[in-house]
């Protein structure tokens, strides 16, 4: 909720308009003369209500509701845009802004739930808000802190679409992220770009460049122990699509102690699935099926786009046994309905790739 540490008429006339009242709408509501009113208007920031009108004001803002604060915020951080008086700009600049950056903050932490729920419509619509807003030259340090995180999570919406190469990608907005974060002189931040720059990569297809990242982030002391744990476990990642599943299922596993170590269970889920997928590349199909059980029974699977993962991992193992095909196909079915639900595109392509290779020579090991 937006405070209003000092009123003036530039605050009094986004006041009214958030509230969208006429002049006399507005003096009535107050009670207060409408020439008060309208001197607001005339004068804007060049003028100033007595303390105790201060005082209604603050009162009015107050009980007003949520939509109310965001339309106040908004219409006062375009009251101060660039080719505006000095006198609104200076206010905006003081007052405005910061109440803008908390908000600003609130809607990030909404894109983030937005996007452990794959609503991508959502945080698409959070995140433009804010990004078309402000020009960079116009932000302080926390300002461009919040540019940079909106940046980043752009990426990660992209790269949760499956937008991984051209010009409208996940690394455009990484990059820029990242110059940002790195303009601020904020390592651990300017790391985890570094690692999301990788898993960009890998999606690419560019699988030993991206190993050979996630081998340097893995023991990169800007990361938390969480996030080099998150390095070890895409390196086996990028190995086992690269076909060295036993060299990969080794690395994994080191993760997966990691994970258990520290007590994050979703990691260690998701590890697990990885170690299916490098046993069933390895052929052995009986410890592939043994841990995807462990991965489908752990009950972190609580996000749209980790189901379709576990069910395209548990499919692709079916499909590699004759006995089991028919499963499997039924299996990537339910995985494909899911991701084409929820906008996942570079699900439904691995989806339609596992499909394409089952139709040729299969068995234990073949990709």
């Amino acid at each position: 909720m937006a405070t209003v540490h000092h009123w003036t008429g530039l605050e009094a006339k986004a006041l009214r308009l958030a509230l969208r009242l006429s002049v006399r709408a507005f003096a009535e509501q107050l009670g207060l003369a409408v020439a008060t009113v309208s001197k607001w208007e005339s004068k804007l920031a060049a003028t100033e209500p007595r303390p105790d009108t201060q005082a209604i004001l603050d009162t009015a803002l107050g009980r007003a509701d949520a939509s109310v604060h965001l339309r106040f915020e908004t219409l006062l951080s375009e009251m101060g845009s660039p080719g505006q008086s000095a006198d609104r700009r200076r206010v905006t600049t003081s007052g405005p802004r910061a109440w803008a950056y908390e908000s600003w903050a609130d809607d990030l932490d909404r894109v983030v739930i937005a996007l452990s729920r794959q609503d991508f419509v959502l945080a698409d619509s959070l995140l433009s808000r804010w990004l078309a807003r402000f020009r960079t030259p116009e932000l302080d340090e926390k300002g461009l802190y919040l540019l940079a995180r909106s940046t980043a999570l752009l990426g990660d919406l992209k790269r949760d679409q499956g937008s991984v190469v051209g010009p409208l990608s996940a690394q455009h907005p990484y990059v820029g992220a990242r110059a940002v974060f790195a303009q601020l002189d904020i390592p651990r931040r300017i790391a985890q770009l570094d690692l999301s720059l990788a898993v960009v990569a890998e999606m690419s297809g560019k699988l030993e460049f991206a190993a050979r990242r996630y081998e340097a982030l893995a023991v990169d002391d800007r990361l938390s122990h969480r996030d080099r744990a998150r390095a070890r476990l895409w390196v086996g990642t990028a190995l086992s699509k690269d076909g060295q599943h036993e060299y990969a299922t080794r690395v994994i596993q080191a993760a997966t102690r990691a994970f258990e170590d520290l007590e994050e269970p979703e990691d260690w889920s998701v590890a697990q699935q990885k170690l299916a997928l490098a046993r069933r590349g390895a052929g052995d199909l009986t410890q592939a099926l043994y841990f995807v059980d462990i991965a489908r029974s752990s009950g972190t699977a609580a996000s749209p786009m980790q189901r379709v993962r576990l069910d395209t991992a548990h499919g692709h193992i079916l499909l590699s046994d004759p006995a089991t095909r028919d499963d499997g196909l039924l299996v990537l079915d339910q995985a494909a309905r899911t991701a084409a639900r929820y906008g996942l595109v570079h699900q439904l392509r691995s989806i339609e790739g596992i499909r394409a290779k089952s139709e040729g020579p299969t068995g234990p090991g073949k990709r």
